[in-house]
């Protein structure tokens, strides 16, 4: 079901380990062999009002002890508001064909975790099956049936499925659709299954049915982007195309129209917020900057008619919404002052690419655009400054709602992190520190946020990590810097002392680099994390810089000093200086990478190895000292 898929994107495919490419595929390392799924039936009936009964007929063996924990229990999604689940049918099967069956208090009932987070289209519950006496060997069936009464969209259907990464038998889908309702498909690593004699298909309808194509996997890499951009799914859709698609949302009143029209009450606080600011994209900006600080995020809102969105009057009554009514207020705001707006959908998780069949499945949030000053704003995003986006949603298909036509999220914005570490070290090996960190561009607000809504405990355990990122031990003290500012720019910084910094007076080794949390070195090690890709990976611009100095005490000489490194290849520019001053060494780093899209590929990746091995390498140097 699309609620279902919905909040798989937002976990990363909480089912999915994540195979390669058949073409990338050289052995199977992702296939899970302690659990076999031995059927899946997924069957819809659909009728011409979008309303549908699914009935799920599923067993799966647990094969090896380890799976028990996980695999114990079973997950059905619904939607309080659109649902009702019918039956629920469930057994455990042991190997010496004794069925053990379910009680009623072994069928929990409760709200689904992502429903709660999640920007859009959830508003799910969960009935989770607890199989009892469930051990190695046995089989664990279930059969439920779940009517809704009420589609998402009127007069329309559409599905996203893929499959658990597990050895599947027998994985089927099938579509009992109306005459009157073609159902078009994108379908990769799922075959079309005829229509068989003995298939009874409902009166007045045609049957549609796909089965899982098997084969090897390859385990999720890190940072990848999402499954469904390069793997094995199946996308079912009786819209004709996006604009189609787009259309439905209008009709919904999701986009411009009745939800988002500029009522008295957002006209007048419309115009005072932006009141002297003549510039229009400083308007925008301030009107984004309100909806985000003073609209409470809440749980979807998915009324008896579908997918719709809550007047933008009664949004700023509440003080809280979804995406949708964020983004509905921000656009009557904008339309006050003049600055015409629509809503945009996007994937906020790791999807960048979309089924040539529409389907909400990819889509799991909406945004404002504002096509005059080529601005998008995120009015949910508490962490984001208006003027940049969440990281998640750079480089995506934007589906603009008012024309049914595409855009492209900016692939980069400015964004900088500059650290400055300086360690002055005593006789006794001692060394009082003081560090400093300043984000600009995108990425202030979030540390500034983050700083500003934590406890004296939480900054505590900041300063501990940060110690342990210098490869400290000892006492410091947090500085928070302006938490209350508003300029794209932050600054905070940590000062203390450490024991047994050098070992002194023989020779001994420096470390170069110090990383903690944004550091150089960490946004390094993040690229290059994999040793080899198969699959496409997430890849966002990098600009950091790092200066580390140590002033050394009287006495103590400098025996060897790294050579300096300057390298550009393949979008990665890398410069390291290693320069006495004085009595101190100041150790100079920056690295930038710009690809000119959000994602790479394996063939990137294995051309920008050699230059990741060389930062590693120099990142690793060391400065010989001695003392007398």
């Amino acid at each position: 079901m699309l609620y279902r898929y919905c909040a798989m994107l937002l976990f990363g495919l909480l089912f999915l380990y994540g195979p390669a490419p058949a073409h990338a595929a050289v052995h199977d390392t992702g296939t899970d062999p302690a659990v076999v799924i031995d059927r899946h039936i997924q069957h819809y009936v659909v009728e011409p009002s979008g309303a549908y009964v699914l009935t799920v007929d599923t067993a799966k063996t647990i094969v090896e002890q380890r799976a028990v924990q996980d695999h114990g229990q079973y997950y059905i999604s619904y939607n309080k508001t659109l649902d009702d689940v019918v039956s629920i049918d469930a057994h455990t099967l042991k190997p010496d064909g004794r069925k053990v069956a379910l009680r009623p208090d072994q069928i929990k009932d409760q709200q689904e975790a992502a429903s709660t987070d999640a920007p859009m289209f959830q508003d799910t519950r969960l009935k989770i099956v607890v199989f009892p006496e469930v051990a190695a060997g046995d089989q664990l069936v279930v059969r439920y049936t779940i009517r809704r009464g009420t589609p998402l969209f009127p007069g329309q259907f559409e599905d996203l499925s893929s499959s658990p990464f597990y050895l599947n038998k027998n994985f089927l889908l099938v579509y009992d659709m109306p005459a009157s309702m073609p159902l078009h498909a994108d379908a990769v690593g799922f075959v079309p299954v005829p229509l068989s004699p003995r298939d009874a298909v409902p009166a007045g309808h045609r049957r549609y049915q796909w089965r899982y194509a098997g084969g090897d996997n390859q385990r999720l890499e890190a940072d990848s982007v999402s499954y469904l951009d390069y793997g094995k799914r199946l996308a079912v859709s009786t819209f004709a195309d996006y604009a189609d698609f787009a259309r439905a949302f209008r009709n919904n009143g999701v986009a411009a129209g009745s939800a988002a029209a500029p009522a008295p009450a957002i006209a007048t606080l419309a115009r005072q917020l932006t009141a002297g600011l003549p510039d229009a994209r400083e308007r925008a900006l301030a009107l984004s900057d309100w909806v985000r600080r003073n609209i409470r995020y809440v749980g979807v809102y998915i009324g008896p008619g579908g997918v719709v969105a809550h007047p933008a009057a009664t949004v700023l009554d509440n003080r809280y919404g979804d995406c949708k009514d964020h983004a509905a207020l921000l656009e009557a705001m904008l339309a006050a002052v003049g600055i015409g707006s629509t809503g945009a959908l996007v994937n906020s998780g790791n999807a960048y690419q979309l089924p040539d069949t529409p389907t909400l499945g990819v889509f799991n949030h909406m945004i404002t655009y504002v096509p005059s000053l080529g601005l998008y704003l995120d009015p949910t995003a508490e962490s984001m400054m208006a003027g940049y986006l969440p990281a998640s949603i750079l480089g995506k298909p934007a589906l603009l709602l008012a024309s049914g036509t595409f855009a492209m999220t900016p692939v980069l914005q400015p964004e900088r992190s500059r650290t400055t570490t300086w360690f002055d070290i005593g006789r006794d090996g001692r060394s009082r520190f003081r560090v400093s960190k300043t984000a600009s561009g995108a990425s202030a607000e979030p540390w500034r946020k983050t700083v500003r809504e934590s406890r004296q405990a939480d900054r505590e355990q900041f300063v501990r990590r940060m110690l342990q990122g210098l490869g400290q031990k000892g006492q410091g003290v947090f500085d928070a810097g302006k938490v209350d500012g508003k300029s794209d720019e932050y600054s905070l910084s940590l000062s203390g002392s450490s024991d047994h910094f050098l070992n002194l007076p023989g020779p001994s080794a420096l470390a170069t680099t110090y990383d903690f949390w944004g550091g150089l070195g960490e946004a390094v090690f993040t690229l290059g994390q994999e040793k080899e890709r198969r699959q496409p990976f997430v890849c966002p611009a990098v600009d950091v810089e790092d200066e580390t100095g140590f002033r050394l005490p009287k006495g103590v000489r400098v025996l060897a000093l790294p050579k300096s490194t300057s390298l550009m290849d393949g979008g990665i520019h890398y410069r390291s200086t290693y320069a006495r001053q004085g009595s101190a060494i100041v150790v100079k780093r920056r690295f930038t990478f710009r690809h000119g899209r959000a994602t790479c590929t394996p063939d990137d990746y294995r051309t920008m190895q050699p230059a990741l091995e060389r930062i590693m390498r120099d990142l690793r140097s060391q400065v010989v000292v001695s003392g007398r």
